[in-house]
């Protein structure tokens, strides 16, 4: 029992790493300069799984690196984004947050406190392509892309409510 916890601990740790260094590789090939401040964001966004918005990056690596701003927190999720390792996220309060897109998943977004929630499934994949298919052949598009997003309210706010 023991061991198949390390492999699995080993495995969560791993996965980020992977996860990164693939990352550096896709903007290595993009011909992207590797700063220290860009690097330093991509690991936070690959490891935190909140979906900051750019001020809370910024709050959480401003004492931890050395000349970041926040316009250099805002050029980088934009870069990201533009090279598509991140997603931006509209909140329903009005603000964008962001997430590292390296697995592909989908949200639930809570109505209540507009907590973002991440869902990995591993038919998410083909159900995406589908839905991408469909929407090609209904319409003429070229569909380039897709979030998709489900909405509730979720456990914290049910108990607060007297849902559950």
């Amino acid at each position: 029992m023991e061991e198949s916890f390390i492999q699995v601990k080993e495995m969560m740790f791993a996965m980020p790493n992977d996860d990164y260094q693939h990352a550096l590789h896709k903007l290595r090939e993009q011909k992207v300069r590797l700063t220290p401040q860009r690097r330093t964001i991509l690991q936070y966004l690959i490891s935190h799984h909140n979906h900051p918005s750019a001020e809370m990056v910024y709050t959480a690596l401003k004492d931890q690196v050395d000349n970041i701003s926040v316009a250099t927190v805002y050029n980088t999720l934009k870069l990201f984004v533009d090279h598509a390792l991140v997603i931006e996220l509209k909140n329903g309060d009005g603000s964008t947050h962001f997430d590292f897109f390296g697995h592909p998943h989908y949200h639930v977004v809570c109505d209540n406190c507009g907590k973002i929630t991440d869902v990995f499934d591993d038919q998410f994949a083909s159900i995406s392509k589908s839905m991408e298919q469909t929407t090609r052949d209904k319409t003429g598009y070229l569909v380039t892309g897709n979030h998709i997003e489900m909405h509730g309210i979720c456990p914290e706010c049910q108990r607060k409510l007297h849902l559950i």
